[in-house]
């Protein structure tokens, strides 16, 4: 057999190696001859034990010094590790975070969801553990390991599994543009191997407990198992969240080679590079601003207002038991005008409902470890359980909003909300969740009437601050920025509702009119 030497001092089969190069996954900085195809890995690779403590050192200090630039750079970096049973994830990652400051690493377990878990959206408790900026995060397992439990052995319909699978391509994605490093491994044995594995735990007192009915029956599907992760890994793979299946036969050649492509990683993307390309800038498509096309004048006689209202929130108290019963969640958006009337409308709303059920969400500037996060992470954190409510006081929106008006965004960041937004309401409708969005606009002229209004009253004066002033100053941003967030994020799942609110109680029947359509209609859909 011809050999050469591997790039970790390994010899190698050279047909293999050569296999192995050219299904390299081809990220900037990932250049071993490792695949992201578990049938291009070469599970027979072996690593000396001189060579394995030559290295061993120079990549440890390595570790330490990049991670040492991260936290200072404040890059979040992610790393993912899934593989099979018996296959060495627990030792590899232990390794690996044995050469950093635990105390800016965070190692997350990934097993199956607690009933709390189970009631929230799939990528709400991944969504918790992504790290902050300058800090590791460490998945032992992830989202991947729910999604082979449910293709393999519950028999995910084909197209649940292309959906979830879309579902977190955009979601690693959107991490990736958010500057998050994230390189993801799949650890690989031979079914032999495992059942080896598995018999000699068994055999031990201390090690037994690790080996249940569970792992034996998904061993016995191993090959299915195989399948799915292959056709998983080609599909997930991409240049901003790349899989590198490590062959976990040989302990020193699996440690040493996570260790490495982890390096390779942190390097590629915290030390300057001159090829640098900078931000793409995202052409809006233009059209005309829905807002104005309002019709603010239109009223609600206040008798008319007495007969409706009450009707309307006793169809809500009801609606929000039958929400209950059938684990239908409920997320309830406001936006609008500074002093369009969203408390008031929010109140009424809220009068009829049970406090048990609910919970209000009122947004202002990101503060402390918000500020640390991809911007959505605050939101995910506070999204409600399966038969829940969840009434945000502001929003999400804000990046394409406030952030963009004031410059608080660079404009490749609030360019690209838009999609991300989208992604992240389209994974609440998958999940059963209604989702109703409000826009409260008010005539400018009856901005001015309510500010002064607000002035004069003892009670209401901490309701006006010097920021409401700077933004009415930017009327016309504003305007055009509420314009675009309408048009490119109203889609038929999560429309945009448009309130008239310079007459109040013309705007709070609105409202409550449409909570109540949208919620018969997502109780209605969980029936069929």
């Amino acid at each position: 057999m011809t050999t050469v030497k591997h790039a970790d001092g390994a010899a190698v089969d050279e047909k293999a190696a050569a296999k192995a190069e050219k299904h390299n996954n081809g990220g900037k900085a990932l250049k071993h001859a490792l695949p992201h195809r578990l049938k291009d890995s070469n599970l027979k690779i072996t690593l000396d034990k001189a060579t394995y403590k030559k290295e061993y050192g120079a990549l440890a200090a390595e570790l330490g010094r990049l991670q040492r630039v991260a936290l200072e750079r404040k890059i979040p970096v992610l790393l993912v590790f899934e593989g099979w049973d018996a296959a060495g994830k627990g030792d590899s990652i232990n390794r690996l975070v044995s050469n950093w400051d635990m105390r800016g690493v965070r190692v997350v377990p990934t097993a199956k969801p607690t009933d709390e878990e189970s009631m929230r959206p799939f990528l709400w408790r991944f969504w918790r553990g992504i790290p902050a900026r300058g800090q590791i995060g460490v998945f032992d397992r992830s989202w991947y390991y729910p999604m082979l439990e449910a293709r393999v052995m519950d028999g995910m319909e084909e197209s649940d599994w292309k959906q979830r699978i879309d579902t977190v391509r955009r979601f690693e994605q959107a991490l990736a543009d958010d500057g998050t490093v994230l390189v993801k491994f799949f650890v690989h044995i031979s079914r032999k191997t495992q059942a080896k594995r598995f018999e000699a735990w068994e055999g031990d007192r201390a090690f037994a407990w690790k080996v249940t009915r569970a792992d034996w029956k998904r061993h016995k599907k191993f090959k299915k198992f195989e399948a799915a992760a292959d056709e998983l890994l080609q599909a997930t793979h991409s240049d901003a969240a790349p899989w590198v299946v490590v062959p976990g036969t040989d302990r020193r050649f699996r440690r040493l080679s996570v260790m490495r492509v982890v390096v390779d990683a942190l390097r590629g993307a915290l030390e300057p590079s001159n090829g640098q390309k900078a931000a793409p800038v995202i052409r809006l498509a233009k059209g005309s601003n829905p807002i104005d096309k309002m019709d603010l004048k239109v009223t609600l006689p206040e008798e008319k207002y007495d007969k409706q209202v009450g009707p309307l929130q006793d169809e809500l108290r009801r609606l929000q038991h039958l929400c209950y019963t059938e684990r239908l969640g409920v997320v309830i958006a406001f936006e609008g005008s500074d002093a369009a009337g969203k408390g008031g409308a929010i109140r009424r709303l809220l009068q009829p409902l049970d406090p048990r059920g609910y919970t209000v969400v009122p947004i202002a500037a990101p503060q402390g470890e918000e500020k640390t996060h991809h911007y959505l992470w605050r939101f995910w954190r506070q999204l409600p359980k399966a038969g829940h409510w969840s009434i945000f006081d502001r929003t999400w929106y804000g990046r394409v909003l406030v952030e963009r008006c004031e410059g608080f965004a660079k404009p490749e960041e609030w360019q690209r909300a838009y999609q991300e937004i989208r992604d992240f309401e389209a994974h609440l409708a998958e999940e059963r969740y209604v989702l109703v969005k409000f826009w409260l606009q008010i005539d400018k002229d009856e901005q001015l009437r309510r500010f002064k209004a607000r002035q004069g009253d003892p009670d209401k004066q901490w309701k006006i601050t010097d920021e409401d002033w700077r933004n009415r100053e930017k009327w016309d941003a504003y305007n055009q920025a509420v314009g675009d967030m309408v048009r490119l994020t109203s889609t038929p799942q999560s429309p945009w509702t448009l309130v008239e609110a310079d007459d109040k109680l013309w705007a709070r029947v609105k409202i409550l009119k449409t909570v109540s359509q949208a919620v018969i209609k997502g109780l209605s859909q969980v029936k069929d």
